[in-house]
């Protein structure tokens, strides 16, 4: 969208940790000694596993047959090879509600905060922020943000507590000394009468190589173990049992509608978010923000970041279950690609948005990936993409599996959020 609106989002994702900065800079050419392609001429050829093919040869054509057989097929094939499986949950849920309704921006707004304890004894907790219009007759849909952040770092709004994050170093410090990613602006969401939630990833996990032992991980770690096994969780799938734990609280709050929650998360927390959605079909949507290797982008196809990158062991390996790495050299051989984990929202909205320049993030493959996931939407009665060919930038989605590139590179830009809340208007049903 061209028109500047002073009440959009701004969100720029500066971040350390990202897989590649924003790709205004010329793209990296070599990273962690391994080469990175960019020319449509060497992304290679490959075939697509068919998302409606059962293991046993057999052509899914009815929605049973997706959903009894085929579905729980890919989710295996996803624990066993990239994400790993997570531990059953039996702690129930605990939580306190601790701001049960501050008024807030100019009192446009309403203010809750909760601490959600992960463990039965309260030693691993995460904080959310829940804003609600002010108005609000009846439970409220939500946006729920999962952030590189602290609550309090996310919104302008002092009435925040104060929350700790991970330095890269492995110490954790009070928020004020962290590094702000900028602010959520929620004023369009709540004139458009959705309300705003956040959580910081570091509560449940935090995002580095030897993290295990501070985090949700390392309390599930079988005895006498120091990793999880290679079929296990890495710290994707840990986020993501967090997020189930907040739906969790969702479902208990009367004052929000917990079956009408759009999942946000941006780089790795949209690879997050897709496994989110993917395991947890309670979220009503999802959009995952340039969500590239071991996301939505199509890993057989050799174009910025490759799984080998993704699980080198000097950069991201502890994301993923062990065994991800063995396809670093034999990408033709994984039993799985992006477009299966888009199939796993289906009938529910989802919606990729990326950058037309970020070439790290593979922006075409993640449309293709779009394009390979579309039969298992029409098969469950919804529209996927409506032709073959890329759009350009800035061309606004119109189907449930909506794809969309705003002009720049990689992250988020103002005008996203506005699609956004357009998206969330049109599918958040």
């Amino acid at each position: 969208m061209k028109g500047h609106c002073p009440r959009l989002l701004f969100l720029l994702f500066l971040f350390s940790i990202t897989n590649q900065s924003f790709s205004q800079k010329p793209p990296t050419r070599v990273v962690a000694g391994i080469y990175v392609n960019y020319s449509e001429d060497s992304v290679g050829t490959y075939t697509l596993p068919d998302p409606l093919m059962l293991l046993n040869g057999k052509k899914v054509t009815t929605s049973k047959d997706w959903y009894d057989k085929r579905r729980p097929e890919i989710i295996h094939l996803y624990e066993e090879n990239q994400f790993g499986k997570a531990p059953a949950t039996s702690t129930g849920l605990n939580a306190t509600v601790f701001d049960k309704g501050t008024p807030a921006f100019d009192g446009k707004a309403i203010r809750k905060q909760v601490t959600v304890y992960l463990t039965k004894d309260t030693s691993h907790k995460m904080d959310l922020v829940i804003y609600l219009p002010a108005n609000a007759k009846k439970p409220v849909p939500l946006l729920f943000n999962v952030s590189f952040t602290a609550n309090s770092n996310m919104f302008n709004d002092p009435g925040i507590r104060a929350g700790e994050v991970w330095t890269k170093e492995g110490k954790k410090v009070p928020a004020q000394s962290g590094t702000s990613f900028g602010k959520i602006n929620i004023d369009p969401f709540i004139e458009a009468g959705f309300g705003v939630a956040a959580v910081y990833y570091g509560d449940i996990e935090p995002d580095f190589a030897g993290g295990i032992p501070y985090g949700i991980e390392g309390y599930y770690l079988k005895p006498g173990a120091t990793q999880p096994a290679a079929n296990e969780w890495g710290t994707i799938a840990a986020w993501s049992w967090g997020l189930s734990r907040a739906m969790d609280y969702f479902e208990t709050d009367k004052q929000v509608d917990a079956k009408r929650i759009a999942l946000l998360g941006v780089s790795r927390l949209g690879k997050t978010v897709l496994w989110t959605g993917a395991t947890d079909t309670r979220f009503a949507m999802i959009i995952a923000s340039c969500s590239g290797e071991g996301g939505a982008a199509l890993s057989r196809r050799n174009y910025g970041e490759t799984i080998k990158l993704l699980s080198h062991p000097t950069r991201y390996f502890y994301q993923f279950a062990g065994n991800y790495q063995r396809y670093g050299d034999s990408v033709n051989s994984f039993p799985v690609d992006g477009h299966m984990l888009v199939s796993l929202i289906a009938p529910r909205p989802l919606l990729l948005q990326t950058g037309d320049q970020d070439y790290w993030s593979d922006p075409k493959g993640e449309f293709l990936a779009a394009v390979a996931a579309t039969p298992v939407y029409n098969l469950l009665g919804k529209d996927g993409m409506k032709s073959n060919e890329m759009p350009k930038a800035e061309t606004l989605p119109s189907s449930t599996l909506g794809y969309y590139m705003h002009v720049g590179g990689h992250g988020m830009v103002p005008t996203d959020w506005n699609v956004f809340v357009e998206y969330m208007k049109a599918y958040l049903k």
